[in-house]
């Protein structure tokens, strides 16, 4: 088995938007090259437009590298064994306004693949370790934007993922939220579980994360160890305010 989670190897995406005049080329991301420890909790941080939504679409198979190779466990991103190992929760979930949180999570649970009690249960688990149980009887469209990202969570821990890739999963959320998905996560780390995520609040990755991916203009400025801004004067702040000025 793969000791890493996920691996770039010197990645690349370019975007091409046809034009009147002739096509238009946007490099996302350049010659892109990392790895994720299996069990390991991982943050990337960068300014907006660094490629931080560039590489978690890469990695959850949205999206094929121009160049480079991107695996998850030793797999093609697209690939079912990939696939089945991970967790995706989306910056803005979205879920129909008239379900319930049992009903969507059945729906998503069928989708991935499960069924009959198997499925039943896993909708039970989730839901009670998300706290969703106590909000069975809403309806999503009665949900606040907390509620929505617990249920955003428990649809990607239904099948068991041995990678959790969250994109923002505490932005806009307020401190007793927060609070309850910091703990959320780092029960599903003590469990084995590896978290990629991305954020733009430095103090949650601070608290969680045992490396940090910095990005500048799509590539890669710096790999820091939590060791290291713990000894830093100003902490993981000062370290990403000089890699991105």
């Amino acid at each position: 088995m793969s000791a890493h989670a996920v691996s770039f190897a010197n990645v690349e995406k370019t975007y091409r938007r046809p034009g009147l005049l002739g096509s238009a080329y946007t490099t996302a991301v350049k010659d892109l090259s990392f790895e994720i420890p299996a069990g390991e909790v991982t943050g990337l941080l960068g300014l907006n437009g660094a490629g931080k939504t560039t590489i978690m679409k890469l990695l959850t198979g949205l999206l094929f590298p121009t160049a480079g190779k991107v695996k998850v466990f030793g797999h093609a991103p697209s690939d079912a064994a990939a696939k089945a190992r991970v967790g995706f929760l989306p910056e803005l979930p979205y879920f129909p306004p008239h379900l319930r949180p049992g009903e969507a999570l059945l729906y998503y649970g069928r989708l991935s693949g499960l069924s009959g009690p198997e499925l039943d249960s896993a909708v039970r688990a989730a839901m009670d370790r998300t706290g969703l149980d106590r909000y069975a009887d809403k309806r999503a469209s009665e949900f606040s934007k907390g509620m929505l990202q617990r249920l955003g969570l428990a649809q990607a821990l239904l099948h068991g993922p041995d990678l959790l890739v969250l994109d923002e999963p505490v932005s806009g959320l307020d401190p007793l939220a927060i609070r309850d998905i910091r703990g959320l996560l780092a029960g599903l780390n003590a469990e084995g579980r590896a978290i990629f995520l991305s954020s733009h609040s430095i103090s949650e990755v601070e608290k969680l994360c045992s490396r940090v991916l910095i990005m500048v203009k799509g590539r890669l400025a710096a790999t820091v160890k939590r060791s290291q801004w713990e000894a830093a004067p100003g902490g993981l702040e000062s370290i990403f305010v000089e890699a991105v000025s």
